[in-house]
């Protein structure tokens, strides 16, 4: 079997005989029931694909479509005028970037379609090239655009410049209102959904598929897909990792499934990642190592965000439907972006519930993080992670804060935002990325952490105060006693106390106690 990863062109993957996994029947529902769509998904998560099936199918080319549920549904199979706009393509940096990208486009289609209006502007050239394509072949146009928020993304650190995007993006895209008798079909697609500031507030006439239940499978794999097409492939997959089937089909659903659109929607697995697994025979983290934007730890940290919050907070819909927001929230973002997704509803309260979607994502995030989060910059924070691991796991407490006490010292004092949020985010971090390797649970009341990490021979119970002494920490492990309900427990257990500086954001002191 042959996997289409990274052929985003559908005649190259039907002509190739790779495996496609038919969205035609979910397309062809959107042209007959609707005009104008919307549809934000993660990146690598098949829309470029699905807008070339599209393009395919508006172009006539039904040979192309044999053997798919398009070729049952479609009788007429009409040729139609495309527009498809891919702003992918271009790293966006300044003013001018914009503008090249779309004049770029705009001379091509004005030379196939003799629209001689070079010298308006953006917007008013689209408008007469959308008016001439229509007039010149009698048929009305379809339009597709390809990421059509990649230069605001770029651009989410630079007001300024993300403001001039805004404006110019604005007035291109209102030119789908201004020409709809012109318009047989128009479908944008993008990371997120900059909504209710400037850039669609003139084309209130998209229907946003995002959340829309009918269309969750529309990008990605579903369970049901993935035994439909790729049972025999994870056969081999499975032999490959000494697994039993039923194993191999599990450790697919923990790394790379969970992605949820909508509340009662079926999860789905990252396409990406899942055809990688397949050709490759290996298990790695193929999304991740693509690359994570750095505009999401911009935020984050530009926010002031508590980590710990990312898992626990609730959001209104219309909050998580936006990234607008993103100045006082993140989180839309790391939902619309693929690092976040749905994992509950509170149908009274209409809040959701956000979650990593699987062990990829979460687990990438994390390491992600470390070197933004660590007071160590260096790319000696693996190492440290390492090391840490081997001494919990030896039982050697002491070694461990140490290596602690080093991991935080000659730290960034001049790190944005209160002494207690630096520490919780930077433990946060730490120990979560321990958590891959060990038991690790983590409790937090009032600004103070409490740990508990647990191996297979040893128990460590740390208890962390800011300000004040590690005989206090230890005094109320004991207090509160935290170590009764190990009683009984035959691992050996650690109870350490550990003390850090809101002035020098160091550990001041720390005492280990058994």
């Amino acid at each position: 079997m042959k996997y289409p990863i990274g052929i985003q062109n559908f005649g190259e993957v039907i002509g190739g005989s790779y495996v496609y996994v038919d969205k035609t029947a979910l397309i062809y529902k959107m042209i007959s029931e609707g005009k104008y769509y919307f549809l934000s998904r993660p990146r690598r998560f098949g829309k470029s694909l699905l807008l070339s099936t599209m393009e395919a199918y508006f172009s006539g080319e039904r040979e192309l479509f044999r053997g798919l549920a398009m070729e049952r549904l479609e009788n007429e199979w009409k040729q139609y005028p495309i527009l498809h706009l891919d702003l992918n393509a271009r790293e966006y940096k300044d003013g001018q970037s914009l503008k090249d990208e779309l004049n770029k486009h705009l001379e091509g289609w004005e030379n196939l379609y003799s629209a001689d209006f070079k010298n308006r502007a953006l917007e008013e050239r689209f408008y007469h090239v959308v008016r001439h394509a229509f007039e010149k072949t009698g048929r009305q146009v379809v339009i597709l655009v390809d990421e059509y928020d990649k230069p605001l993304l770029q651009a989410i650190d630079d007001k300024e410049l993300q403001e001039s995007y805004r404006s110019t993006l604005k007035a291109f895209y209102g030119v789908l209102k201004s020409c709809d008798r012109y318009i047989k079909f128009a479908f944008l697609t993008g990371v997120t959904k900059f909504g209710k500031v400037s850039v669609f507030s003139d084309l209130n006439n998209l229907w946003d598929l995002s959340f829309d239940k009918r269309y969750t499978t529309v990008c990605g794999i579903s369970a049901e897909e993935l035994h439909q097409y790729f049972d025999d492939s994870i056969d081999s997959l499975a032999e490959a990792n000494n697994l039993t089937k039923e194993q191999c089909y599990e450790r697919l659903k923990k790394d790379f499934d969970g992605y949820h659109f909508d509340v009662d929607a079926p999860g789905m697995y990252n396409p990406f990642s899942v055809l990688n697994t397949l050709a490759t025979k290996q298990f790695r983290d193929y999304w991740f190592e693509t690359g994570t934007p750095s505009f999401l730890v911009y935020q984050l940290q530009k926010t002031n965000y508590p980590l710990e919050e990312m898992t626990r907070e609730e959001l209104y819909e219309d909050t998580l439907n936006s990234i607008d927001i993103m100045d006082e929230n993140p989180l839309p973002l790391l939902y619309q972006s693929g690092y976040l997704t749905i994992k509950g509803y509170d149908s009274r309260f209409h809040v959701y519930q956000l979650g990593f979607p699987n062990r990829e994502v979460e687990e990438g995030f994390i390491k992600y993080l470390v070197p933004f989060y660590s007071p160590n910059k260096s790319e000696k924070s693996q190492v440290f992670v390492r090391n840490f691991i081997r001494d919990l796991e030896a039982g050697d407490a002491e070694s461990f804060m140490r290596r602690m006490e080093t991991f935080f010292a000659g730290g960034d004092y001049q790190v944005a935002g209160k002494a207690e949020l630096y520490f919780q985010n930077v433990l946060y971090v730490l120990f979560k990325l321990l958590g891959f390797y060990v038991d690790v649970e983590r409790h937090t009341t009032d600004g103070r952490m409490d740990i508990l990490v647990k191996t297979s021979d040893y128990i460590y119970i740390l208890e962390l105060k800011i300000d004040q002494s590690a005989d206090v920490a230890l005094q109320q492990i004991e207090d509160k006693q935290y170590a009764a309900v190990f009683a009984q427990d035959p691992r050996q257990l650690f109870k350490i106390g550990v003390n850090f500086s809101s002035e020098t954001r160091r550990m001041t002191e720390w005492k280990v106690g058994k």
